[in-house]
């Protein structure tokens, strides 16, 4: 019942990402360090009527701009940032996070067990610059399954209170269909690709 749920929940979500505009705002032409251009290229990682109330934070986790709905938005690249800033959005990797997914994502780059009330949320609309999909934290694709390496354009993730709930979707992420990421692992969830999501790797 709840694999038959998530599945409807997560088909629904797809459908009406793929029938929605594109959102993305114009790029500031400002230094990359700037608050300006932090806040636009991390805001930009969700629709904009999530992005534009959501708190932002830097690469320190400090406050760019306080938010007023419960979502967070920030780096989600946990490589050095160059001295001058990330060179572009994509290459920051950010990601806007509903309070749950947030404490997904912090016990991930702490290495230890997320703890969830119920499921949560992370948009990533500009994609990431490559992972192993099937072994945490494996961020050189020298050190990766070359069938696994994948760097994902816009994407939205469930994260879940309970991996066991997702454990039936599929794995290939060639396919075009939501699947898992770090499937058997304490961080499994469920990745649902939106237009675009092919533009850095093969296409489906």
């Amino acid at each position: 019942m709840k694999h038959s749920l998530i599945s409807t929940i997560t088909t629904t979500l797809l459908a009406l990402i793929l029938s929605t505009p594109s959102i993305q705002a114009n790029e500031p032409d400002v230094p990359h360090l700037s608050a300006q251009w932090q806040i636009w290229a991390y805001s930009t990682a969700a629709p904009s009527f999530i992005g534009n109330r959501a708190t932002i934070l830097d690469q320190s986790n400090d406050v760019l701009r306080e938010g007023t709905n419960g979502w967070t938005c920030m780096p989600g690249n946990a490589r050095p940032m160059p001295e001058n800033g990330w060179p572009s959005a994509h290459q920051a990797m950010p990601i806007c996070a509903d309070k749950e997914a947030l404490k997904w994502m912090q016990a991930y780059l702490t290495e230890s067990k997320p703890d969830l009330d119920h499921d949560g949320f992370m948009w990533m609309l500009h994609g990431d610059v490559g992972e192993d999909n099937s072994t945490p934290m494996v961020m050189n694709k020298a050190d990766a399954h070359a069938e696994h390496w994948i760097e994902s354009g816009p994407h939205l993730m469930l994260m879940p209170k309970d991996p066991a709930t997702i454990a039936g979707h599929t794995t290939d992420f060639r396919i075009g269909s939501p699947y898992l990421m770090f499937p058997g692992s304490q961080y499994a969830h469920l990745m649902i690709p939106v237009e675009g999501y092919y533009q850095y790797s093969e296409s489906p």
